[in-house]
């Protein structure tokens, strides 16, 4: 059985199970989903540890075996205008697409004041936004150990990129040393994540499971129609990715689907990136993509490229304006949609940090900030399909790229 199945089967036994354990409501059994979340959170723990050291690894061996620096330079740039590209797609694929679906929704006006009487500002500001200026002063990072202490992963990308470069400029015994020694650390990393993955159907399944359990059916509700619509807008614009693959990186779709399965997965049902870039590179391993280029490009894509957040969090905005009973106009739907496909590349390592930098754009529109409180308790089941989609643009930029080395 391949990995994939196996993967599947544990993601259906999630739901199903979780589904399942709602509708009994037996209070005798109501602790089971606290007792299984902990081994989902485990597994977690176990792929997150070995991001540091593999992201590091990853790039130093990328960029310190080119020969110079300006190739890396041109891959660097090359990749920097995919994602804008991209993200500007994304965006208008949602201005165009978004506002006429949403229009349709019929929304209960007792429902949806229900809805809003349970949405307060304490909900959007249980997370403090730290100030833009701060954020770019943290970029370069004072102390880069510190830096991965805390899981400040752009600043310390930054610092490993600038580091390698400068492994260019010294004798090249001593850089094939440093290059050697992260090479063997990547190579151990991936021993480590393959143990790891051994234990994905289990991982995927004790995530589910709880999360399954909580929800149950009650999706089906003023916001579930929404859901829908944003899920399916992400699922349909992940697919488009599939051609460019074939096309553009010339790789076999069948292969491509294949490969990108588990990572899609992993980061469907962990809701993060990061956690998924282990099994990102092993599908950039399987699909034959130089690891030069997987390397340097996953990296930077796992840290500022989130194409499909543009999606999610423009309808939502459309969604919001709509349950308020605001009409906007197409010069206020472009904006919204400009507006956030830009905050994208800057999204706070907070819980809905990507929700949260939304809060300037509702205050110069007047669109009410109570509407992000909504955002946030449906992101749960969004950023899912948020995810999945990122990852999977994240293989297909670098499996564009390889093609255009060679």
């Amino acid at each position: 059985m391949s990995a994939s199945t196996r993967i599947l089967i544990g993601l259906g036994m999630g739901l199903i199970g979780g589904v399942s354990f709602s509708l009994l409501d037996i209070s005798a059994d109501s602790l089971l989903p606290s007792i299984i979340e902990p081994i989902g959170t485990l597994w977690v723990n176990g792929i997150r540890m070995t991001v540091v050291p593999l992201l590091m690894a990853l790039m130093i061996t990328a960029i310190a075996g080119q020969e110079t620096t300006g190739t890396i330079a041109q891959l660097g740039g090359k990749a920097i205008a995919l994602f804008v590209t991209m993200i500007v797609v994304s965006s208008l694929f949602t201005f165009f697409v978004a506002p006429p679906l949403i229009a349709m929704l019929n929304i209960d006006p007792d429902a949806s004041r229900s809805l809003l009487e349970r949405t307060t500002t304490a909900a959007v500001g249980s997370s403090e936004l730290p100030p833009f200026r701060d954020w770019l002063v943290a970029l370069i990072p004072i102390n880069p150990i510190r830096a991965a202490v805390n899981n400040a992963i752009l600043p310390l990308m930054i610092f490993t990129g600038l580091f390698s470069m400068a492994l260019l400029k010294i004798k090249t015994k001593e850089r094939a040393a440093i290059v050697s020694f992260f090479t063997a650390i990547k190579d151990s990393m991936f021993v480590l994540i393959g143990w790891i993955m051994m234990l994905a159907p289990v991982g995927i399944f004790a995530l589910v499971f709880p999360l399954a359990a909580t929800l149950g059916v009650s999706a089906i509700s003023v916001l579930g129609s929404f859901i829908v619509i944003v899920s399916s807008l992400i699922v349909v614009f992940t697919l488009a990715l599939y051609p460019l693959a074939a096309y553009i990186g010339r790789i076999p779709l069948r292969d491509f689907t294949r490969a990108l399965a588990p990572a899609q997965i992993v980061g469907f049902s962990t809701r993060s990136s990061l956690a998924a870039l282990p099994a990102s590179f092993t599908a950039t391993e399987a699909l034959g993509i130089s690891s030069r280029v997987s390397g340097m490009v996953l990296p930077i894509a796992v840290t500022l490229f989130h194409f499909a957040s543009p999606m999610g969090r423009t309808a939502g905005t459309y969604f919001v304006a709509s349950l308020y009973g605001i009409d906007l106009s197409i010069y206020e739907l472009f904006i919204i949609a400009a507006a956030i496909g830009l905050l994208s590349f800057y999204s706070p390592a907070i819980p809905s940090g990507g929700l949260l930098i939304m809060a300037p754009v509702y205050i110069s529109l007047g669109l009410p900030v109570e509407g992000i409180g909504i955002l946030i308790a449906i992101d749960l089941i969004v950023d899912m399909f948020i995810t999945a989609a990122n990852v999977s643009a994240n293989v297909t930029v670098a499996a564009m790229l390889s093609r255009s080395r060679s």
